[in-house]
């Protein structure tokens, strides 16, 4: 188990602000959440530290959008997202502890540059297998590597103009079958270790406290300055993992 007090420090919000997200405030807020840990730990730990509370956060989620979600746009985006999922836990074990940190930078940036320069309105869009497939391929992907998936997900949800429940009990039902399928790899790669999931257990409390504190909040407050404020940490932890993973490659 992991007791340096300076750990918790970051775990403590990243579980909350993931938490929050899942209840349906925020949305991809969440991504945040392993680049925030990962500068307190490699950023493989806190990746598996975080997959069983997100696994426990998904049981809240699905209670709180029960019989809400649409089962058209699942059956588009699970396949790919599976697929992703396979491709990113062949690719991640081959990478070094700076190159998911490089990885990590640059997914995060891009994320950070997406939400700062694209339209303030997105365009409605019509059900596409195609793009749906592609999207939720990226997103089995970021998901494997650093719980990433949301962003990706929504470049392709948000324009069908669902409604708001609809859109975040597809989420939810989305992520909680992914989330269990990334348990298999996992363990394969042997990040479910002892240590790992006694560190899980510690924060776990906070799982569905961040789910409902999200769900609470959904109607009640202005996103837009939380979305800002999440967007500037994320931007400036990328950018500090980009560093450390360059500079770590190229020592």
């Amino acid at each position: 188990m992991i007791n340096e007090p300076i750990f918790y420090l970051y775990a403590i919000p990243a579980v909350l602000i993931f938490g929050m997200a899942k209840g349906g405030f925020g949305g991809g807020i969440s991504v945040i959440s392993v680049p925030l840990l990962a500068m307190v730990s490699d950023p493989v730990t806190a990746a598996a530290i975080m997959l069983p509370l997100l696994v426990a956060m998904d049981l809240v989620a699905l209670w709180s959008f029960r019989g809400q979600y649409s089962k058209q746009q699942l059956a588009i985006l699970l396949p790919g997202a599976v697929l992703g999922v396979i491709i990113g836990s062949f690719g991640f074990r081959y990478l070094s502890e700076d190159a998911i940190r490089l990885l990590i930078g640059v997914i995060s940036l891009a994320f950070c540059a997406n939400y700062y320069l694209a339209r303030p309105r997105v365009e409605a869009g019509s059900t596409s297998r195609a793009k749906g497939g592609f999207w939720g391929l990226v997103a089995g992907f970021t998901s494997f590597g650093i719980h990433a998936g949301a962003p990706p997900v929504n470049i392709y949800l948000l324009p069908l103009k669902l409604d708001k429940k609809v859109l975040m009990g597809t989420m939810a039902v989305f992520f909680a079958v992914i989330n269990i399928v990334k348990l298999i790899p996992y363990a394969w790669l042997g990040q479910l270790n002892s240590a790992n999931l006694w560190t899980s257990l510690i924060l776990l409390p906070l799982a569905p406290i961040g789910v409902r504190l999200g769900y609470y909040l959904l109607h009640r407050v202005d996103e837009v300055w939380v979305y800002r404020l999440c967007y500037f940490f994320l931007m400036v932890a990328g950018g500090r993992l980009l560093y450390q993973g360059v500079v770590g490659l190229i020592g």
